[in-house]
């Protein structure tokens, strides 16, 4: 693949997606129970972090292979989590947070933030693979300092929503 198709197919990715996902959360599919999906998703974005962590471990320790390997588990994951998180939308009710005060005020201070980067990270993910997969590792390296602690908050914020909310699912 070239690079310009490359460029033009992370921007249709980046934008195609987060449009989907919200057309896909005004759907309703009655009659299906996906209700055990929350935490597994919330172990996927867990798992994430850890292995996003161990990624960085891995490339400082010049271990390129391990480091490879791991983030291109990280992006497996990403998409599985989001098939899951797809599924649970379209055939479950909302669910409201109880939380009153300041736990209220930190529960959607970290929801919008969790929801706005996780729409934001996926071009950075995807250029920040591709440099690397085109070799060019000094241009890799620079997004890959913002990419990483972007990536890793949305993985962990996935979780603390799930634990916040969890307590309220029906």
């Amino acid at each position: 693949m070239k690079r310009e198709t490359a460029n033009k197919l992370i921007w249709v990715v980046s934008i195609v997606v987060p449009l989907v996902v919200a057309i896909l959360f005004k759907v309703q599919i009655a009659g299906y129970d996906f209700s055990f999906l929350p935490p597994i998703y919330a172990g996927i974005n867990a798992l994430t972090a850890i292995l996003l962590v161990s990624a960085l471990v891995a490339i400082k320790n010049k271990n390129r292979k391990l480091h490879e390997s791991l983030i291109k588990v990280c992006i497996g994951l990403s998409l599985i989590f989001l098939v899951m998180y797809i599924l649970y939308h379209m055939t479950s009710e909302p669910t409201l947070f109880g939380g009153t005060g300041a736990s209220r005020i930190f529960y959607y201070f970290i929801l919008i933030s969790h929801i706005i980067l996780s729409v934001l990270v996926i071009p950075f993910v995807l250029i920040t693979y591709t440099r690397a997969a085109f070799g060019e590792f000094e241009q890799h390296k620079k997004i890959a300092k913002v990419t990483f602690p972007l990536w890793l908050y949305v993985a962990v914020t996935g979780v603390i929503v799930y634990l916040m909310i969890s307590p309220y699912y029906k």
